[in-house]
């Protein structure tokens, strides 16, 4: 499979992009090793302009292409990383994004400060889901805690949300919605990357 006729999986950049956040999944998605269809996926960035953005950790990102340029039609997911943005004007055209995303029944994957963004939004209030903690979506008003979920990660249909201290189960739950890996080759993943067992190394060179 070419990269021309490749699914965009796409990733929201951002001044503040919390640049550990995403990454475990960014890279394996976009990592043909292990995988059920190599190359079936391309990770594609998108911004609300073309200007560049500086990550947290002062990476400088050029984006692939603008929001008001991605339809829900032509992505595979839309992956939203923590940042400082979410509660002020500038992050509306994400959050208006993953609306669109999820009423289309695209998958949307929002981690640490993204997962406020969301709930400011009232995305969060009817649906299982999970943030830092429940008291940092208490303290916007969102009216979701009935549905918040004391765990690592969270999948409800097409939303997947994590906490900022665990980039690698977010990652587990993007890459199982997205089918990247055959089942037992994700446990080996995880065995690998979340438990940080090495046996799981042995497991994936066997694939």
């Amino acid at each position: 499979m070419t990269e021309n006729s490749a699914i965009p999986v796409h990733v929201a950049v951002y001044d503040t992009y919390a640049d550990w956040e995403a990454g475990f999944a960014t890279a394996h998605i976009n990592r043909p090793d292990w995988q059920r269809k190599p190359g079936r996926y391309v990770v594609r960035t998108v911004a609300a302009s073309a200007d560049p953005i500086r990550t947290s950790g002062g990476m400088r990102v050029l984006p692939d292409l603008t929001l008001d340029e991605l339809s829900p039609a032509e992505s595979a997911m839309l992956i939203l990383p923590g940042n400082d943005l979410f509660p002020t004007p500038a992050y509306q055209p994400f959050v208006a994004k993953a609306r669109e995303f999820l009423e289309a029944d695209v998958p949307v994957a929002a981690i640490c400060g993204a997962t406020g963004g969301l709930a400011l939004a009232g995305l969060l209030d009817n649906r299982p889901h999970t943030s830092n903690a429940l008291e940092f979506l208490q303290s916007l008003g969102y009216g979701g805690s009935a549905f918040y979920r004391d765990e690592l990660a969270v999948t409800d249909g097409a939303l997947i949300t994590g906490k900022a201290q665990a980039p690698v189960e977010f990652a587990r739950e993007i890459l199982a919605k997205l089918e990247v890996y055959e089942p037992a080759v994700l446990d080996s993943w995880y065995k690998l990357y979340g438990a940080k067992d090495p046996a799981g190394f042995f497991e994936l060179m066997s694939v």
